[in-house]
């Protein structure tokens, strides 16, 4: 947390405990090709805007009293509440049902708008016998846990039904609805177009993809597969590609709350060259982290070429003495976080405009060097096809400090705007998860620091002098901002207002000029 000020000691945040959710694979056979379905999620969503998914959502408290109410239903699955929290979201989300002889069907749509509504009217509409449940026998193939990047997470169950022949179709609710697209994907189709940009899918649902492909490969079908799957479902670790290419692998830090991680970035692919971004392990249990994922690196066949730091902050840079005994590789970064690291002939500056190239095969990708140095000096991003490694410059949860020691905010802003012009399809942050929409986060971002930055030389334009009272001035709609913090980032706009010649210091008092 090289980024806080003296003095500033903030709490430190516990990770998350995740909660329950459930996801269905429905498969249908349509004419002769083996299919499953997803559905694409609209714009608007916060979470995986534009990305393609199964339908399925988090256990509720009401799914765990209709559970709790009638232990005889769905007492023959593995997993009854679960199975009703996925019965509850198949009629919101898609109006499927069970037709009570193992397939689905599509209820009317007043039964789906009710549900929409209020979750209570599933189970009434259950003991009505207005729904019904029996013979819904799904599988459970697979169980995904969210790595630790935000103060929600979830236990995702996945579930599998075969439809057969079924030419039933999906239908969303009226007004608000996370879908506005589904279609049936054949897997290897979806996998191929994941892996060429054409599609996004959430990271559990590219590694279970992955496993339904490899399993079809092995087995011969799909019904196979999803039989071999459901004998033993996958749970634990599993890798977490944010895109072709990007692997992230937390690594517990000392960081800024409310994360407690930091992004360590896996670029490349398995069996092709690698380089490792941010390895920021200095506590035993993260040195073990990164040790298990190197080892598994080099098992496909990779070679790690070099190591990049994206700036010189202490929860961005591990010990490197411990890390030099896991793996060696030169380290690539900025001149400036050069300096504060033990130097070695191998060591390479990288600067605005760098490109480096990953190969594998006859293939390879490219990644450029962009240099964004207002949250400190030497920071830089790396822009490639799948998206841009941002580190401290945007946080989808949280906030990045311009530090008054040495940040620079009209660098910063400089920075935000040169990334949104870029127009990435996704942002990969220095902690928390990747933003999906990295055009309405930056947008923010730029938006809230601009205005901030207005309001510091609207105070100063107030006779506001004192650096205590244009910082109350300019923050008195946060009246919750911690008081060093709030006066350190003042301090950070009005050095970049003097930086641009609209203010003035004189005798520690502040002017316009």
């Amino acid at each position: 947390m090289g980024e806080l000020p003296e003095g500033v000691d903030l709490p430190v945040s516990s990770v998350a405990i995740p909660r329950p959710s459930a996801s269905l694979i429905i498969s249908r056979l349509n004419s002769g090709k083996e299919e499953i379905l997803l559905c694409h999620r609209v714009s608007e969503v916060p979470s995986f805007p534009d990305f393609w998914a199964f339908p399925g959502g988090g256990v509720s408290r009401v799914d765990r009293k209709v559970a709790e109410e009638n232990p005889s239903w769905l007492a023959h699955t593995e997993d009854p509440v679960s199975t009703i929290t996925l019965l509850r979201e198949l009629v919101e989300e898609v109006g499927f049902a069970p037709d009570g002889n193992g397939s689905l069907k599509l209820v009317d749509s007043e039964i789906q708008n009710s549900i929409c509504n209020d979750k209570n009217i599933w189970g009434d509409l259950v003991k009505q016998n207005k729904l019904v449940i029996n013979n819904f026998n799904s599988q459970i193939i697979a169980e995904r846990t969210m790595p630790p990047l935000a103060p929600i997470r979830f236990t995702n169950t996945f579930h599998h039904l075969s439809i057969g022949d079924s030419t039933i179709k999906p239908r969303f609710p009226e007004g608000l609805s996370e879908f506005d697209e589904y279609k049936w994907w054949q897997p290897k189709d979806l996998l191929n177009s994941w892996l060429e940009h054409d599609v996004r899918l959430p990271p559990p649902q590219v590694t279970l993809t992955r496993d339904i492909v490899q399993a079809i490969d092995k087995y011969g079908d799909l019904i196979s597969a999803f039989e071999k799957l459901s004998e033993n479902p996958s749970k634990g670790y599993h890798i977490l590609e944010f895109a072709p290419g990007v692997e992230c692998l937390p690594l517990p830090t000392k960081t800024l709350p409310p994360a407690t991680h930091t992004n360590c970035y896996v670029l490349g692919v398995s069996g092709g060259e690698r380089i490792i971004v941010d390895p920021a392990a200095k506590t035993k249990e993260a040195l073990e982290i990164l040790e298990m994922k190197v080892k598994e690196i080099e098992s496909t066949g990779s070679k790690i070429i070099a190591t990049i730091f994206t700036h010189k902050h202490p929860d961005h840079i591990g010990n490197l003495i411990e890390i030099s005994k896991i793996y060696r590789a030169p380290i690539w970064a900025s001149k400036e976080t050069l300096e504060i690291i033990p130097k070695c002939e191998t060591d390479k500056i990288l600067k605005e405009g760098d490109i480096f190239e990953l190969n594998y095969e006859d293939e390879s990708v490219y990644w450029k060097i962009m240099e964004t140095h207002g949250h400190c000096p030497g920071h830089i991003c790396l822009a490639g096809d799948a998206g841009i490694v941002s580190g401290d410059n945007v946080a989808v949860i949280g906030t990045i400090l311009v530090p008054s020691s040495d940040g620079d905010m009209n660098q910063y802003l400089d920075g935000l705007e040169r990334m949104k012009n870029l127009n990435p399809p996704l942002l990969f942050p220095g902690h928390g998860p990747f933003s999906a929409n990295p055009q309405r986060l930056l947008n923010r971002y730029i938006n809230h620091r601009s205005k901030r930055h207005q309001a510091v030389y609207d105070a100063v334009k107030s006779n506001y002098i004192n650096l205590e009272l244009i910082a109350e001035k300019a923050y008195e709609n946060s009246p919750d901002a911690h008081p060093i913090l709030l006066i350190d980032q003042t301090l950070s706009h009005l050095k970049g207002h003097i930086k641009s010649g609209k203010i003035k210091k004189i005798n520690n008092e502040y002017f316009l000029k």
